[in-house]
């Protein structure tokens, strides 16, 4: 008799529970809907990530659009979708794209991110980009730390290391394309030179935010910190040529012709031995080195230095190299002796004391 009753009360009470699910449908229509409506965009999201991972893109935008139709609050589609329409060089439509993600998830780094580079680099609005970068160093994450786990400590700092080093950019392109306006350009650069500081803080061995740096305190006319700077740049990343150039063009501008021709050497073997053979670059550069060669001839010890630069004998930084026919062979020690030389910033020493930098 028990066992009856408990089984009629089972019955009544998946009664209710089924009646009661019937009446709420009838009482909040629209709540269903939302939550139907928010399945099928999950389904048409999903589908589209598949055509993305392909690289099918018109597939994947279809699906995406599709989804966001019924399901408008997906913030990951609206951010994939950004990235599509960037492909496509459709960079309006990218910034309306990540608009939406950031509504829909104020703390969504990656869009902000996405939103400031495109708006500064692509469409030339400084502005929106800084505040972008602005609202992500306002971002407050809760650091997370288990040893061997999980650790969201290090993803936290790179971004908010991009995030200085991006507001520097447009800090810097704003103070280049103002026209007429020369006390705000100065004011603009050292935003720039500010966020660039802040960058390296954490991204220490990151080559754009030193080199960075070295040219914003370069266009500022700080010329012993951009020395120093373009000096650690070239130590993290040896074979960049940009940074061997500029210190070299500082270096011809402070009158130290031995250390610039050194530096330009440098710079043209870099730019020679790249994939794009830039042949225009090529000739600027020579033609600064002509010019470095001239003035160092002019000098009393000129011709001596010059000679040492293309000394190979058995004291000299080249002993070691194989020769066959009068060519160098390639080989491990070769490499690490090329980088070495690279890496290796001969002109630091110019610029330890500032009192032996004249300000021309």
């Amino acid at each position: 008799m028990a066992a009856r009753a408990k089984q009629i009360f089972r019955r009544l009470f998946t009664f209710i529970l089924f009646a009661a699910f019937i009446a709420s449908m009838f009482m909040y229509p629209a709540w269903y809907k939302r939550q139907v409506n928010k399945v099928k965009g999950m389904y048409f999201v999903a589908q589209g990530d598949k055509y993305l991972r392909k690289a099918k893109f018109q597939e994947a935008i279809n699906l995406y659009q599709k989804g966001l139709e019924f399901y408008p609050e997906h913030y990951g589609a609206w951010f994939n979708l950004g990235n599509i329409y960037v492909t496509y060089e459709d960079f309006y439509s990218a910034i309306d794209a990540y608009r939406n993600a950031i509504k829909y998830n104020p703390d969504y780094v990656l869009a902000r991110m996405n939103y400031g580079i495109i708006s500064s680099e692509k469409l030339g609005d400084f502005d929106g980009a800084i505040e972008q970068y602005d609202k992500i160093l306002g971002i407050r994450r809760k650091l997370v730390y288990i040893p061997f786990i999980f650790n969201n400590l290090t993803s936290y700092k790179t971004n908010i290391g991009l995030a200085y080093y991006n507001k520097g950019v447009a800090y810097r392109q704003k103070s280049t394309y103002i026209d007429n306006d020369d006390e705000n350009k100065e004011i603009y650069l050292l935003e720039a030179i500010k966020a660039y500081e802040e960058a390296v803080k954490i991204l220490k061995d990151d080559y754009d935010a030193r080199y960075n740096l070295a040219l914003a305190y370069h266009l500022n006319r700080d010329y012993n910190l951009a020395g120093l700077t373009y000096c650690k740049a070239i130590e993290i990343a040896p074979t960049n040529y940009e940074a061997h150039y500029n210190l070299a063009v500082l270096l011809n501008h402070l009158k130290y012709y031995k250390e610039a021709l050194t530096e330009m050497h440098k710079a043209n073997t870099l730019i020679s031995a790249g994939s794009s053979g830039d042949n225009n670059r090529s000739r600027y550069v020579f033609d600064i080195m002509n010019d470095v060669t001239r003035r160092i001839l002019s000098s009393d010890d000129g011709m001596h230095f010059l000679s040492e630069q293309f000394d190979t004998g058995e004291n000299s930084s080249t002993s070691g190299i194989t020769y066959v026919h009068g060519k160098i062979v390639a080989s491990e020690d070769l490499d690490k002796a090329m980088l070495k030389n690279f890496q290796t910033c001969t002109a630091r020493s110019v610029f330890r004391d500032e009192n032996n930098l004249e300000d021309n």
